[in-house]
């Protein structure tokens, strides 16, 4: 069971809280509960909210230490500083390997622990300029419903809480599933301008000089390290040293993990056999694909198909 923590404070925002509520902590008849959700404080007792009542956390933030997903559900004011015991607490987590997700001015905590340098993000078009100035350092995307890194993700507007939770869900889950419980809250499966499909889409461009961009656009072809490489002119050492500091992850980890992204979508989407995903996403073959899949997912193409295929 995913086990979703969210971190509230006061003034805490009831619509904000009640995003994450609706979509990872309550149950509905019919549909599979995949997530456990709790919520916890920097300090346990009465917290105030927006809506003029408090509510009752008994948790503290030693709930996040075993947390799969950290939401910040708001955070108001936007100014108020992260204490050192918050800060610690999700630098923690996310090296743990939590994912940590913000909902509108949430997105002004996440950025004071600095994971967000040098990496885009999204909030409240009304926060957008006091975001650029406070942090030169993020990408501040305005347009967009919702920006997903994998290891952290940010939100538009209160509302757009919801398509950045679905969006989760399908990452977590696949289509079908998110659809499911999307019907069950009567909102579509998919905002436009949220993102259309299963798999992540690569980093913006400038991420790394176009180059994710054009090889996410070749997974099909024998593309290799070397030949990434060779694309932006640098030296295998120097390619890896930039994936590390800009994505924290190897270029041939990156390139298998986008390879069984979109092989997931094709399952999804697709009638194709596993033989022809696996030449359209470069695996080479039905076996070589099974057996990353596998290693990626914990299951067999032909079962996640079975689960998660879109109506």
């Amino acid at each position: 069971m995913h086990r979703v923590v969210t971190l509230v404070r006061p003034v805490q925002s009831t619509f904000e809280l009640g995003c994450a509520v609706e979509v990872f902590g309550t149950k509905r008849p019919g549909v599979p509960q995949h997530y456990a959700f709790e919520t916890c404080a920097e300090t346990p007792g009465p917290v105030p909210t927006t809506g003029g009542y408090a509510m009752s956390v008994s948790q503290g933030l030693s709930a996040l230490e075993t947390a799969d997903t950290v939401i910040i559900p708001g955070w108001l004011p936007v100014e108020e500083p992260l204490s050192d015991a918050v800060r610690r607490a999700l630098l923690r987590a996310h090296a743990r390997g939590a994912r940590l997700v913000t909902i509108c001015s949430g997105v002004f905590a996440l950025a004071r622990t600095g994971l967000l340098d040098g990496r885009s993000a999204t909030t409240h078009w009304a926060r957008v300029e006091q975001l650029r100035r406070e942090f030169p350092q993020v990408r501040v995307e305005p347009d967009r419903l919702y920006v997903d890194h994998g290891d952290v993700a940010t939100s538009a507007g209160a509302g757009a809480g919801f398509d950045l939770c679905l969006h989760l869900v399908r990452r977590d889950h696949g289509a079908a599933y998110a659809a499911l419980l999307a019907r069950h809250m009567v909102l579509p499966p998919q905002r436009k301008g949220g993102r259309a499909r299963y798999a992540p889409p690569p980093p913006p461009d400038d991420a790394l000089d176009g180059l994710l961009r054009w090889a996410d656009e070749r997974l099909g072809t024998p593309l290799s390290v070397d030949g990434l490489a060779a694309h932006l002119g640098v030296s295998r050492r120097t390619l890896a040293r930039r994936f590390a500091d800009r994505l924290g992850t190897s270029p041939g980890a990156w390139l298998l993990s986008r390879r069984v992204a979109t092989a997931r979508t094709l399952l999804e989407e697709t009638d194709l056999p596993v033989e022809a995903i696996a030449a359209r996403v470069g695996l080479a073959s039905a076996v070589n694909l099974r057996r990353r899949f596998r290693a990626h997912t914990g299951t067999t193409p032909g079962a996640y198909r079975r689960a998660f295929r879109a109506p």
